[in-house]
């Protein structure tokens, strides 16, 4: 028989999806808001940005705001100038709203802020495009799991399974009774099989060796720009150039 009409199933679960312009304007307010109820402001930046990092960041300070992207919002919601601030002198933070910024409202004391986001800084695998700020090599010989990152004696042979990967990714090796081996001559038998230098911009090929062998070269940081503070409508500035001197406002 054919289907009836009738039959038709209706999902009650359906909700709008919310409009750019709702989603501004949320964020306004809401960034309005907490400039009333946090006693600090902070501006932050984020190098080697990962998502996993952050969430650490936004559990240890669950008792604050966090912001991250929409920097023209962020811009408007503390205004451009005295006459459009969200509070006196909140403009002031407006110039270093710029890549990839945030804003963290919390009442904790600037010390313990800028403390705790000097010593947050883990280490992960680096991604292609990322500049290396050191020089990696596969010893001559068995190639062990570390690649020599390790004693010899606390590391191990790399699997089997591993070997044409590595040769898809042009590291010249071959197996010897169930071994890998990485055998060079001349003078590479001492310096090993270059992977990359320092200050080399990494590609996928390169970022997938070190990954192998366990090497975290990219380092997440969070760079404080700038803080305004409640009590005294005071913004303090903590980003300072090469030479050591405050960023002017």
């Amino acid at each position: 028989m054919p289907r009836s009409k009738r039959a038709r199933v209706v999902h009650e679960t359906k909700t709008a999806k919310k409009s750019h312009k709702e989603q501004t304007r949320r964020l306004y307010a809401n960034i309005r808001e907490c400039v009333e109820q946090y006693d600090h402001l902070f501006v932050f930046s984020v190098d080697n940005m990962r998502n996993t990092y952050l969430k650490d960041v936004r559990t240890e300070f669950g008792d604050s705001r966090l912001f991250f992207g929409k920097t023209k919002v962020m811009a408007v919601a503390l205004g451009h100038n005295p006459e459009t601030e969200a509070a006196p002198n909140t403009h002031k933070l407006s110039p270093y709203l710029s890549g990839s910024v945030g804003l963290l409202f919390t009442s904790r004391t600037p010390e313990s802020v800028i403390h705790y986001f000097e010593t947050f800084r883990p280490l992960d695998f680096a991604r292609a495009g990322t500049v290396s700020n050191r020089d990696f090599s596969i010893p001559n010989g068995i190639v062990y799991s570390r690649a020599g990152e390790i004693p010899a004696s606390e590391d191990e042979p790399i699997t089997h399974t591993i070997e044409p990967e590595l040769r898809r990714l042009g590291v010249p090796t071959r197996l010897v009774k169930g071994k890998v081996m990485l055998e060079l001559t001349g003078e590479q038998e001492k310096e090993g099989f270059p992977v990359v230098k320092a200050g080399q911009t990494l590609d996928s090929r390169q970022t997938t060796l070190l990954k192998m062998f366990g090497i975290a070269i990219s380092e997440f940081q969070v760079s404080l720009k700038a803080y305004w503070t409640r009590s005294s409508e005071e913004v303090t500035i903590l980003e300072k150039d090469q030479e050591g001197m405050e960023v002017d406002e």
